[in-house]
């Protein structure tokens, strides 16, 4: 695979051949470079990098040993006395006349992407990667917390921040690294996982792949560096997964399916790691109850023993998730015991229908604020799904008011109509304009492609384009006691403070 989609970026080096010793990241704030930056410094690495702005992991990086500049320039490479070994960058964030670009080209110092450092710092463990349109985020994080609580402490690198361990990254003292393996911009290509999950395959990224063929093709490609002795693990509730882990058997790659009951059944050439036997939604959760098929080493066992636990986390969706993790944390020497117990203490990660607030006076008293990193509309539905189920299973009558921030021009005019479809599962939504992440505006398209498509009869919606007024916006369509979803990869996240600030000040 050529890297050579941006300019600077050296053609892909073989795995172990990347002088690690000093390290330069731009954009190492985010929240992926962030994550391999702390497992270098713990390594023992010199670490410089920059970023546009100051920022928590920023700091949290300077206070670990890391020397990072506030904005780009050429004398960032010489942060540390001397120029770095090499220089790691995003495809996606970085444009390629980047200042720190320019100069390592100019000073012959290697460019490699995020993808290239994280296959060098997985080699030489057992390698867990999680991969799929939604919930990668989620199922890693699932995974980890459980592994942890059964003592294996593996290696980790995920792309949102545990709640429960605050951090997005750890250099452990197991044999297991887990890491999301991301499809944007087929990186996921980089590395040869032992056991490889795919939650669910749904066109996405199309302004990379271009065709619908293109990005399933990715993952087929994906399956097939599956190692020898590694397993495939699939969702079957999702067609296209499961289509996926039925091409990979023929391809000779191991595979175990995970899903409900019925989904198992309906796919009977896959064989069963692990069965979601039922789930009861609750006001704080589901209960889940599963059925373990294999041992350690993937073989099926006579006699499946039965499993049940709490998840603090609502959705169908998380029920899978949680499935997911707890097979793999078998695969990887866990017990399923301790792996379960895990899953039930597991609190949630950052922007996962993560809990904001609840206003506790006043005429919104009652009124809960989520805020989630959804935005595609698959995801979208079923975060919605879950909040209804969370209303429904308290019985007091509240309602779910989502504040919508679509992302990407590119996504919003491909999905307009599902996004529309996906809204309309709330009782009442705003919908905010359009936030362009790395993408030019698009003359004439805004938001209003999907808040006219969304039935007013069923459901309550407003357009907002002035980002500033949507607080109170949201506030003329709660009512006490309602379930207050922000939803969004942009700056949607920042409303939920000021949302709950707004409900629980003096109505104007």
């Amino acid at each position: 695979m050529s890297t050579n989609d941006n300019a600077g970026i050296t053609d892909v080096p073989p795995v172990g051949s990347v002088d690690l010793s000093r390290v330069h990241l731009i954009g190492i704030g985010g929240a992926g470079m962030s994550g391999v930056a702390k497992i270098l410094l713990d390594r023992g690495s010199v670490v410089s990098g920059s970023d546009v702005k100051d920022s928590r992991p920023v700091r949290v990086l300077e206070a670990a040993g890391a020397k990072v500049a506030v904005g780009h320039a050429a004398e960032n490479l010489r942060l540390t006395g001397q120029l770095p070994t090499v220089v790691v960058t995003s495809f996606a964030a970085i444009p390629e006349d980047n200042p720190e670009l320019v100069a390592a080209a100019e000073n012959n110092v290697p460019v490699i992407r995020r993808s290239d450092l994280l296959a060098e710092l997985l080699e030489g463990y057992q390698q867990v990667l999680i991969a799929g349109t939604h919930g990668k985020t989620s199922t890693t994080s699932m995974t980890v917390a459980a592994m942890q609580t059964a003592g294996l402490d593996p290696s980790f690198a995920i792309g949102g921040q545990l709640n429960k361990a605050g951090t997005n990254a750890h250099h452990g003292t197991g044999h297991a690294f887990v890491a999301e393996a991301d499809e944007s911009d087929a990186s996921l290509l980089r590395y040869s996982p032992d056991v490889a999950v795919v939650t669910n395959i749904e066109p996405d990224h199309l302004d990379y792949f271009k065709t619908r063929e293109a990005y399933f093709q990715v993952f087929d490609d994906f399956a097939r560096r599956v190692t020898p002795t590694g397993f495939l693990v699939v969702c079957v509730n999702d067609a296209h997964a499961a289509a996926l882990g039925e091409r990979a058997l023929v391809a000779g790659v191991s595979v175990l399916g995970y899903g409900t009951t019925e989904a198992l059944a309906a796919h009977p050439k896959i064989p069963v790691g692990i069965e979601v036997v039922g789930h009861t939604p609750h006001e704080s959760g589901s209960h889940v109850s599963v059925r373990l098929h294999i041992d350690a080493n993937g073989k099926p066992v006579n006699t499946p023993p039965s499993g049940e636990y709490n998840l603090v986390i609502p959705g169908e969706h998380m029920v899978l998730n949680s499935a997911a993790a707890l097979l793999t944390g078998v695969l990887t020497n866990g017990g399923p015991a301790d792996l379960a117990r895990g899953l039930a203490e597991f609190s949630g990660v950052r922007r996962r229908f993560e809990y904001r607030g609840t206003v506790e006076t006043g005429d919104y008293r009652g009124t809960r604020v989520y805020d989630d990193y959804a935005h595609h509309p698959t995801e979208v539905t079923a975060v919605l799904t879950a909040a209804r189920q969370t209303v429904e299973a308290e019985g007091a009558g509240a309602r779910v008011v989502a504040c919508f921030q679509p992302h990407l021009y590119s996504r919003t005019i491909e999905f307009a109509g599902e996004f529309a479809q996906a809204l309309s599962l709330a009782d009442a939504v705003v919908v905010l304009d359009i936030y362009g992440a790395r993408e030019q505006p698009v003359e004439g398209v805004d938001s209003r492609i999907i808040a006219d498509k969304i039935d007013p009869e069923s459901t309550e919606v407003a357009f907002e384009p002035d980002f500033s007024a949507a607080p109170e916006t949201v506030r003329s369509l709660v009512r006490g006691g309602d379930l207050v979803l922000t939803m969004g990869a942009g700056t949607v996240t920042l409303l939920a403070e000021e949302i709950l600030s707004v409900l629980a000040g003096p109505e104007q």
